[in-house]
């Protein structure tokens, strides 16, 4: 499991002073803590982090000394700039569920024979303990043609155990539609006659 180094952040200093001096800010909330533990980390840090976790990963959180497992909750970029400005922790409880989002992710594309992929849903969200927790649902399109629709009933996040669906199950995730130009040459041919 990964692990995050972070500091307690003293209020009086600004977040933008923060930001300025290389740091991302954020809190670390749970059921255990009193009110939430404002935090920051390095820039170089959450970016490291950040290559392989995202929104719904479970990490370690080291403040202080302290290490606690987490869940990083949300990530706020600054577009603008393509850069890190804050990330949310709550505090994982053995045997508490919590919220969470799963990522989608497509994987063979390129084999999809007809059509081109839609995917309309990102993210999937569902309740679970810590220990169930999924950090993304994986779907193959290899073989998968215009009309195929895939929703997240027939995905195997549906039928996990431990896993309590908040999205609905009939929600369509990815779906392929058919490729149509025949509308353009129509229009090119009747402005030709005209």
């Amino acid at each position: 499991m990964n692990t995050l180094s972070a500091e307690k952040r003293d209020m009086q200093i600004k977040a933008k002073k923060l930001r300025r001096e290389g740091f991302v800010t954020g809190n670390v909330f749970g059921k255990n803590m009193e009110g939430s533990m404002p935090l920051k980390i390095e820039k170089k840090e959450a970016e490291r982090i950040l290559r392989t976790c995202n929104k719904g990963s479970q990490l370690i959180l080291t403040v202080e000394g302290q290490k606690m497992p987490v869940l990083l909750k949300e990530i706020d970029y600054n577009a603008m700039k393509h850069e890190i400005v804050e990330m949310d922790f709550q505090a994982l409880v053995k045997g508490e569920k919590v919220h969470s989002v799963a990522e989608v992710v497509l994987l063979n594309h390129e084999k999809v024979k007809s059509g081109v992929v839609e995917l309309l849903l990102e993210e999937i969200s569902y309740e679970a303990l810590p220990e169930n927790l999924i950090e993304k649902v994986e779907i193959d399109l290899d073989g998968k043609t215009a009309g195929d629709t895939i929703r997240v009933k027939d995905l195997p996040i549906a039928t996990a155990e431990g896993i309590h669906l908040k999205t609905n199950p009939e929600e369509t995730v990815v779906q392929v539609t058919e490729v149509h130009n025949a509308p353009e040459e129509e229009e090119t041919e009747e402005a030709a006659e005209e």
